[in-house]
């Protein structure tokens, strides 16, 4: 049976459980303080009570959260790559500049909520749901292991900043569509531009771009075969690497037009030891940079007085929308993009056509119109 005490004052109270316990004859009590309100020292208790009823308590010796999320990212997270990776060294980072080295075992509810409001003025909701994710998964396996007995990230509140404007991620259908056939006209000027001819008609990740060799183009069936990254920049391993997730390993369509000007283009341009068809000599990396194709971008996007000045990246997004507005299934989106699941597509790329919204709403107000 447990009791609750108040151990701080009525402004700025800080309650304590005790269950009462007794183990081998003597009086073990088990007490937690630092609870906020009495209903969440009620709730914490009434985890641990459950723990004991199915005999499944254990006593922990001490163990820092920032270590145990270190230990857990890194025993069971082995297949993340590139960006994802970031993602949870981030969290590791979070978790370390707030909580420090204070014991897993000793951060209660309350606590973690001040901590994702902290960072919640700090980064956008989408950073932090992200976040939160991580931290609600790690703190599921702790139970699992007994580390702890209750998960005191359920039921929290996740704040943040607004996301950037997604009318600034993507160009709209009749943009890409000015951008696809202008882009032929630049070719003679470089690389760069068949970079983004295919990054536009393909939605591959630029990582897959460069990774690209002679071999992956089948011109009779006028497919890419996307089985490899190469590493464009620092924090990625150097040369050839595998991609995001095995889903992402894929085989496309690309129009036959594009295809066709691939073809002509390795007709004349001189290949290298490791076949990339995005091979830059002058590059530290061996293919071209991200920034040169996003400068690319920029200069073709003003000359066609659109306004909406996206990234290469941004050319994966509008990609998918276009696919959308055409009327292309999310199970299809997820296989072309090489998603982990459709679950992703869907809450990624639903929300980005206006103009498919605006024909969905005619269809709605004319629906018995000719009846």
């Amino acid at each position: 049976m447990a009791s609750f005490t108040n151990r701080g004052t009525k402004q700025k109270p800080s309650w304590q459980y005790t269950i009462s316990r007794y183990v081998n004859g003597k009086y073990k009590p088990i007490r937690k303080g630092g609870f906020k309100t009495k209903k969440e020292a009620q709730l914490a208790a009434a985890e641990v009570e459950a723990q004991l009823r199915k005999g499944s308590f254990v006593e922990n010796l001490k163990i820092a959260f920032v270590d145990y999320f270190e230990k857990w990212f890194k025993l069971y997270k082995l297949d993340l790559k590139g960006p994802t990776v970031k993602h949870y060294k981030s969290t590791l980072k979070y978790i370390k500049e707030f909580f420090g080295d204070k014991p897993i075992q000793d951060i209660i509810r309350s606590e973690y909520q001040e901590f994702l409001n902290h960072y919640g003025k700090i980064y956008s909701k989408e950073t932090m749901l992200k976040v939160h994710g991580h931290i609600k998964s790690c703190l599921e396996s702790a139970i699992e292991d007994g580390i702890i007995q209750y998960n005191f990230a359920k039921k929290a509140k996740v704040t943040g900043l607004p996301a950037k404007n997604k009318d600034e991620k993507y160009l709209n259908f009749k943009e890409s569509e000015m951008l696809y056939y202008e882009l032929f006209n630049r070719l003679n000027r470089g690389l760069s531009y068949y970079a983004i001819l295919l990054l536009l008609v393909s939605g591959m990740r630029f990582e897959e771009l460069v990774g690209l060799t002679r071999d992956d183009f089948d011109f009779n069936n006028n497919t890419i075969r996307i089985n490899k990254t190469w590493g464009y920049k620092n924090d990625m391993p150097k040369g050839f690497g595998s991609t995001k997730n095995e889903q992402s390993k894929r085989v496309i369509s690309i129009d036959p037009k594009v295809m066709n000007e691939f073809k002509k283009l390795f007709l004349k341009m001189p290949n290298n030891i490791h076949k990339l068809v995005f091979f830059s000599p002058v590059s530290k990396y061996n293919v071209i940079t991200n920034n040169a194709v996003n400068k690319a971008l920029r200069i073709v996007l003003k000359d066609l007085s659109i306004k909406n000045i996206i990234t290469c990246h941004e050319l994966r997004h509008t990609h998918a929308s276009a696919l959308i507005y055409k009327k292309a299934t999310i199970p299809y989106i997820c296989e072309r993009l090489g998603h982990s699941s459709p679950d992703i597509t869907y809450k990624r790329y639903l929300h980005l056509m206006k103009e498919l919204r605006l024909e969905e709403d005619a269809v709605a107000i004319n629906m018995y119109q000719n009846g």
